[in-house]
């Protein structure tokens, strides 16, 4: 079995198969001949923490890399990247694109890297598109194509006083876009989001191109195809959030001889899942390491689900923010350290989204130390059960903090659930946040400070003082 890894940076659920209104043909035409997992969330909604994980199977701090790679974090143990396993078993392992985990492609098991600016993608097509055509099926191979788009610098330009721009300039008006529900719909988040649509659409015919050359190659039917990103896209409140909006990633993997074929899954599943399902279908032993469950069993529909809960978790992104979260089907809890402190405004991209809600207060907006979502009547995860003035009265009547009584018991039983699932996941994974001081990760060195606006305002050495103490 081959393997093709089809990634891009801060396109969370923008695609056509989830119902958004933007072109995206190879991807539906992905899901519609795969399977697509509709719940699917990320490990860590930050980009080095989130490939990372991935591609060992393990949490982001399980893999030593709680923060940005360019920013000095790195993997721990870069022998259990998933590249070196597969190149263990006879793969020819390549890297056409970029793969944002830091390091030589050599340490993570990469026999060949394409050598070109991985920013321009159509190179990436080229190197990915080249390779293939190399390939007789005598040796099975593992092709990781990585693209930088949707990063936002691939689409409008850095600084709030410089003008827009995109692949497809001038194509469409934003008078008739909807917005994500969760922004405001105004002439500025609509252009930024047209903008933002056209880079989708850009990655999609990148996408298509290379799964031409698969199909030409005659090995498409002995070749599963993974297709994901890394976390949600680059707007307020979405990358860099713990919520569904920065974990909820996309997900579709199309099998060898149609397994699964046109399946859609609703059950929660992550990245971690990933790593074990492959060695389900290598049938080879998965290493102790993985944190992760096989989605197989849920793919020949042998169960409706494979896990009740999973984990996210942010520490490093261009500053400090760590923070946890366990989401179960009906439930998500969210855990602020390192408090007080308002929105940290260097972990959400600059744009003109975020221009428009920093000079409406988003600056100033207090962060919580704890945060319960009910996700059945509000799945958009924008009332906090917890901590915040206006639901005070709410917490009252529901009894949350009340130890007697039955009124509100549904919410005080998730709340002491999901906070003991939390709490056993941090131990059981040796989270550094319980420790007096960070030891055994390798730190980032340099970070925005919680003050500064905007992720290029300068960095400074991060000081360990800062630690949040357990």
């Amino acid at each position: 079995m081959n393997i093709l890894y089809l990634h891009s940076h801060d396109t969370g659920r923008c695609i056509q198969p989830h119902g958004v209104p933007v072109r995206t043909p190879a991807l539906q035409h992905l899901a519609e001949q795969g399977c697509f997992f509709r719940d699917a969330h990320c490990a860590a909604p930050t980009c080095s923490p989130s490939r990372a994980a991935l591609l060992t199977g393990q949490s982001a701090h399980g893999a030593g890399m709680v923060g940005l790679c360019h920013r000095g974090s790195s993997l721990k143990y870069p022998e259990r990247h998933l590249a070196n396993f597969l190149k263990g078993h006879g793969f020819l392992t390549h890297k056409s694109g970029l793969s944002h985990v830091g390091g030589p492609d050599e340490a993570h098991g990469y026999l060949e890297s394409a050598r070109h600016d991985h920013q321009d993608g159509n190179l990436v097509v080229e190197d990915a598109v080249a390779f293939l055509k190399r390939q007789n099926g005598s040796v099975p191979f593992f092709l990781d194509a990585g693209f930088l788009e949707t990063h936002r610098t691939e689409w409008v330009c850095q600084g709030f006083n410089m003008p827009h721009h995109s692949p497809k300039d001038g194509e469409g008006n934003p008078d008739y876009v909807q917005v994500p529900a969760i922004l405001p719909d105004s002439p500025e988040t609509r252009r930024d989001w047209l903008d933002f649509r056209h880079s989708v659409e850009r990655l999609d015919s990148f996408y298509g191109r290379i799964l031409e050359a698969l199909d030409a190659s005659g090995l498409a039917d002995d070749t599963l195809v993974l297709a994901t990103t890394d976390h949600g896209i680059a707007f307020p409140e979405h990358k860099c959030s713990l919520t569904h909006h920065g974990s909820g990633v996309l997900l579709i993997l199309r099998l060898p001889g149609g397994a699964g074929k046109g399946r859609v899954f609703d059950s929660l599943v992550s990245h971690l899942d990933v790593y074990p399902t492959l060695c389900d279908l290598l049938k080879v032993d998965p290493p102790a390491w993985l944190e992760g469950r096989s989605l197989l069993p849920l793919i020949e529909g042998k169960t409706d689900t494979v896990r009740d809960e999973l984990f996210t978790e942010v520490t490093f992104h261009a500053a400090f923010e760590p923070k946890r979260c366990v989401r179960t089907q009906r439930w998500s809890y969210i855990r602020n350290y390192a408090l007080p402190r308002n929105t940290v405004m260097p972990n959400c991209d600059d744009g003109h989204s975020k221009r428009l809600l920093m000079d409406h207060g988003m600056t100033d907006r207090p962060v919580p130390p704890e945060e319960l979502y009910d996700l059945l009547f509000d799945p958009m995860e924008r009332r906090n059960l917890l901590g915040s003035a206006e639901c005070e009265v709410r917490n009252a009547e529901c009894g949350v903090w009340s130890a007697e009584g039955d009124v509100g018991s549904e919410i005080r039983n998730a709340l002491q659930d999901l906070r003991t699932k939390l709490d056993t996941w941090m131990r059981d994974t040796r989270d550094p946040l319980l420790e007096p001081e960070p030891i055994g990760i390798p730190l980032p060195q340099r970070v925005n400070t919680w003050d500064q606006l905007h992720p290029g305002a300068g960095s400074r050495d991060w000081d360990v003082s800062e630690w949040p103490r357990p």
